[in-house]
């Protein structure tokens, strides 16, 4: 079933919460080069977020060549995102994409939240400040620290349309912040059941959208009418809020509303269509 909101720019899928599985460009295919995935060390010496500890994965695909500037994607909760088989399988996705030439030999940064270590303990996690707050710290993070180490080794580009922050629910608000911040860095943005609510001021998003000349993101969002709802806000509205604040402003986004809950589900099965529409002209370039 398709039912489009009159200020959507597309149709938004409604489909049953547990309707949403991993298609063909989401399983590993022979003969298809895979990348390699390399963690590593710990991210400890942080002057942005002093005192904590963090990992980070690098995905770099076989097509890559050092003579040639390498797009960039960077995945908040970087764990959740980069196993081959775990729930969204993004290193078979891009290894699938980037082999049928759908999108560009493609770098992927994937970075959990800090954490403070605590004697004996469960470290103390520090991912709703970094995620959830207003401003261009995490973007500063990024470029300042984890982005000079990788072009140590790879070749990015400098063009901030080949660049694409991902994040979900913390972490979808921490990839538009970051790129909201940083356009002249960071040109894509996705963003899945995205937390655009009053944990830290995030909820004031669609009236700056509403009220700042538009800037150059194409932006993906995704959400679910079974989403949260709890004393930050509600996030189904927020994010429709949202979708109609990037429409009324004239941004370049696409928005898919399902019947999920706050899990990765929708945007998982979506994430290969998803880039493809992100990178839908880039071989105009």
């Amino acid at each position: 079933m398709r039912f489009l909101f009159p200020f959507f720019l597309s149709a938004l899928t409604l489909l049953a919460a547990d309707d949403y599985p991993l298609g063909p460009d989401s399983q590993p295919r022979e003969g298809v080069p895979k990348g390699a995935v390399t963690q590593m060390p710990p991210w400890t010496d942080s002057k942005i977020y002093p005192g904590t500890q963090r990992d980070w994965w690098i995905y770099v695909p076989q097509q890559y060549v050092p003579s040639e500037p390498a797009a960039v994607m960077v995945f908040c909760d970087g764990a959740g995102f980069v196993k081959a088989d775990g729930g969204s399988r993004v290193p078979v996705v891009l290894d699938n994409l980037i082999a049928g030439k759908e999108i560009p030999p493609t770098i992927g940064i994937f970075i959990s939240p800090g954490a403070f270590p605590t004697p004996g303990g469960k470290p103390r996690s520090n991912r709703s400040f970094e995620y959830d707050s207003l401003g261009d710290t995490y973007a500063r993070f990024l470029l300042e620290e984890i982005i000079p180490e990788v072009r140590k080794s790879y070749r990015l580009s400098t063009d901030p349309k080949d660049w694409t922050l991902c994040g979900i629910s913390s972490g979808g608000i921490c990839a538009f912040t970051a790129a909201w911040e940083r356009p002249d860095q960071f040109g894509k943005v996705v963003s899945w059941v995205g937390s655009f609510t009053n944990i830290r001021g995030g909820h004031v998003y669609p009236s700056l959208i509403r009220q700042t000349q538009a800037k150059p993101l194409r932006v993906f969002l995704q959400d679910g009418k079974n989403d949260l709802d709890n004393l930050h806000g509600n996030w189904p509205l927020a994010n429709q809020e949202m979708a109609a604040a990037l429409q009324f402003a004239g941004y370049d986004f696409r928005f898919e509303f399902g019947d999920g809950g706050h899990n990765g589900k929708h945007g998982a099965a979506l994430l290969p269509d998803t880039l493809r529409w992100l990178w839908r002209d880039w071989a105009k370039k």
